[in-house]
């Protein structure tokens, strides 16, 4: 009997939606050689992350052993699956290997951050196999809403694997190719041991529809709109980017990329090729110059970053260009769940400033990239696998699908992040649990969610912050009285005296009774001061701040 195994353990994308990382495994237990699929990000908010810039899932387990990790697929070039491989890169320092789309934009995230982009490989499409110790890897096309989408097909001793990506069942994506039934018949005949399937939209009760149905109704809404038009949508939807493009252009107005990610998604498809009739653009300060109603503004920034040039606009100008009352702004995209308050906040700012605003309420501006309730029924039922795993989903998508999967004879499990699955069997089975976190960018450092610094920082902006600064001469008596910095307090408490002034009265009160042992033990005086401090807070303005002592000693 073989002691090998495949496992298949998440460290991110299982349980939520975004920061996609899948480890796969093939070997005896404790040996196996191991690909990764998929190193993403997601988002930070201010209310859980305040000032973090990206967060991604800790590789730290895949980090140990890295020395049989031999190579990193990514599946497409969303953010939350291409996203952290410049900040991960030299963690792993493995090959990465993509479809020629998505290498150019790992090359492009790899360069940005002083890394040689030559370390992705460009990969070209089923039926080319890559081998991979005991696997083969090809990439199999997927519809999506990104170009070059594509799933992983992963042949292993223990049977093969399909790992669908994000996908849809598309037969006309307008960008990229479509949704192919036949191909799918082909790679399924011989049996597929485990499917590992996207999950987003599993509770949507329609079959999905095609990018192909929106030109129409967008193209409708742009040549009847009066003043200047801008819509927004996802950058990396090429073919929304497109048709909002093409419509602009069928109403005779010039069209205006903003934003970086737009300029740069569009420059990507261009030098690959999966795009050749983009319509001419002009830039911002050639804009500046046109008259209004002659343009068609396409921006990003549909999330309601604040950052983006959608925002920017809402608050005022970006790059010279200002849209005014009786303009017309698109959101051509979904709001993510969780952004709604942005999204609204900027389509409350654009309607003050008179603005017409069109979102998706009607569904005629925006198709999910996402494959529905009805849709992943259908490819199950194409792949018909031994076993499904659900992923790319939180815990409610993961336990619906593996629900569809059991319900139709598939054995099923819910696997989130940190749990190991042994596929080789007749049923995933759950061998091990790993310790798995998350990795926030800060600036230009990277940190672990344990390391205290985004809860200090949460801290100070719910308490406010104290700054207590103590002189003390060579025989440990106060030079001086205490005196207090406040930041994000109120100045002024119950007693109507100035906080300030009451928090330095009571410390000073206490420097004053304090015997020589505690004035010449640092941690004891500290102590007695922050309590003091949070006291007197407490007192005044029914808060209890984060304090900092500063305590100087004249030598």
């Amino acid at each position: 009997m073989s002691t090998e195994r495949l496992i298949y353990l998440p460290l991110g994308g299982a349980g939520e939606i975004g920061m996609n990382a899948y480890v796969y495994g093939y070997g005896e237990p404790g040996k196996e050689r191991l690909i990764l699929v998929d190193l993403g990000v997601t988002f930070p908010d201010m209310d859980t992350t305040p000032g973090v810039d990206l967060i991604m899932a800790d590789m730290a387990w895949l980090v140990e052993r890295k020395d049989r990790l031999d190579a990193i697929y990514i599946t497409h070039g969303h953010e939350d699956h291409i996203g952290a491989v410049g900040h991960l890169y030299t963690d792993l320092d493995t090959p990465i290997y993509a479809r020629a789309f998505t290498a150019n934009l790992a090359r492009r995230k790899l360069v940005d951050q002083g890394l040689d982009g030559d370390v992705v490989e460009t990969v070209s499409a089923w039926p080319e196999v890559q081998q991979h110790g005991p696997f083969k890897v090809s990439v199999a096309p997927m519809s999506h809403s990104i170009p070059e989408s594509g799933a992983l097909v992963i042949d292993t001793p223990a049977g093969r694997v399909v790992h669908t990506g994000d996908f849809k069942l598309d037969p006309n994506p307008m960008v990229g190719e479509p949704f192919d039934p036949d191909m799918w018949a082909e790679i399924a005949k011989d049996g597929v041991q485990a499917l590992v399937c996207d999950s987003t939209n599993v509770f949507s009760p329609n079959p999905g529809r095609s990018e192909s149905e929106l030109p129409g109704a967008i193209t409708k809404l742009v040549a009847g709109a009066s003043g200047m038009v801008a819509a927004t949508t996802f950058a990396s939807n090429v073919a929304r980017v497109r048709t909002l493009a093409e419509a602009g252009a069928r109403a005779g107005r010039s069209i205006v990329l903003l934003g970086r990610a737009m300029q740069r998604m569009i420059e990507a498809s261009t030098e690959t090729g999966v795009l050749t009739d983009f319509p001419s653009v002009v830039s911002a300060e050639d804009a500046n110059k046109m008259p209004r109603d002659n343009l068609m503004l396409i921006t990003t920034g549909s999330q309601g970053e604040r950052r983006a040039a959608t925002a920017q606009l809402a608050r005022g100008k970006y790059r010279g260009i200002e849209l005014k009352e009786g303009d017309t702004f698109l959101f051509s995209s979904k709001t993510i769940p969780g952004n709604e308050k942005d999204v609204i906040r900027i389509i409350n700012q654009f309607s003050e400033r008179g603005v017409e605003v069109v979102d998706d309420s009607s569904g005629l501006y925006h198709v999910s990239g996402h494959a529905n309730g009805p849709d992943l029924e259908l490819f199950h039922n194409l792949i018909k696998p031994k076993i499904l795993v659900p992923m790319h989903g939180e815990h409610r998508h993961l336990r619906r699908h593996a629900q569809l999967g059991e319900e139709k004879g598939m054995a099923s499990t819910v696997a989130v992040n940190g749990m190991m699955l042994d596929l080789s069997g007749d049923a995933p089975r759950v061998v091990e649990y790993i310790d798995t976190g998350r990795k926030y960018l800060d600036g230009s450092v990277k940190y672990g969610a344990l390391d205290g610094i985004v809860r200090d920082r949460i801290r100070m902006a719910l308490n406010g912050l104290v700054v207590v600064t103590v002189i003390l001469d060579e025989d440990d008596e106060p030079l001086g009285e205490p005196w207090c910095d406040i930041r994000g307090l109120p100045e002024v408490g119950e007693s109507q005296a100035e906080l300030v002034d009451v928090m330095e009265e009571d410390l000073n009160q206490f420097l004053m009774r304090a015997d020589a042992k505690t004035r010449r033990d640092d941690d004891k005086l500290e102590e007695n001061l922050r309590r003091i401090a949070r006291q007197t807070s407490m007192s005044e303005i029914g808060k209890k701040p984060e304090v900092t002592v500063i305590i100087s000693r004249m030598r």
